[in-house]
């Protein structure tokens, strides 16, 4: 995290409302593509309920270089709450997977994950788009390791079947 983002964190938690303002603007991509991501359907309700959280929970973030893991985190529990709350198997279009040059290749690649459930998504996400390792991963998902671990080798094998047909 630059300083600039340090600044902010730090501006906002004194009550600044443009520091405020102008984190949670910094954020919104963010948060965005990985609320999307695991529910494509309903990211924009996910990111909003994030950035609300975000918004609440600023006061409590004691080390400013944290802030992306911590946010992180509050995305993907708000867009796994939402995605289930909704529906198990959304049909929209994850439209932030990165798309080769073949554009049927890139429909067919979305599609094979919109067959996936949002907690699946979820841990393709962590690994696979933002690179975290099983320990990281099962931080920001609150589950055993282990749990982890089974469930990108069940979301893997599900996203191949899906791929295949």
């Amino acid at each position: 995290m630059g300083d600039g983002l340090g600044a902010l964190v730090l501006a906002a938690q004194r009550g600044d409302t443009m520091a405020m303002n102008d984190l949670l603007d910094e954020l919104s991509p963010y948060v965005f593509r990985i609320c999307r991501a695991i529910t494509p359907q309903h990211g924009p309700d996910a990111a909003q309920e994030t950035l609300i959280a975000v918004f609440r929970g600023l006061r409590g973030v004691r080390d400013p270089a944290a802030l992306r893991g911590w946010v992180r985190a509050i995305a993907v529990r708000e867009a796994v709450r939402i995605a289930r709350r909704h529906s198990a198997h959304p049909q929209a279009v994850l439209s932030d997977i990165p798309a080769r040059d073949d554009g049927e290749l890139s429909v067919d690649v979305r599609d094979a994950l919109e067959r996936l459930s949002p907690e699946h998504r979820a841990v393709l996400v962590l690994r696979d788009l933002e690179g975290l390792g099983e320990q990281q991963a099962a931080a920001v998902l609150d589950l055993p390791q282990g749990t982890v671990k089974s469930r990108l080798h069940r979301a893997r094998l599900s996203f191949r079947k899906a791929w295949s047909r």
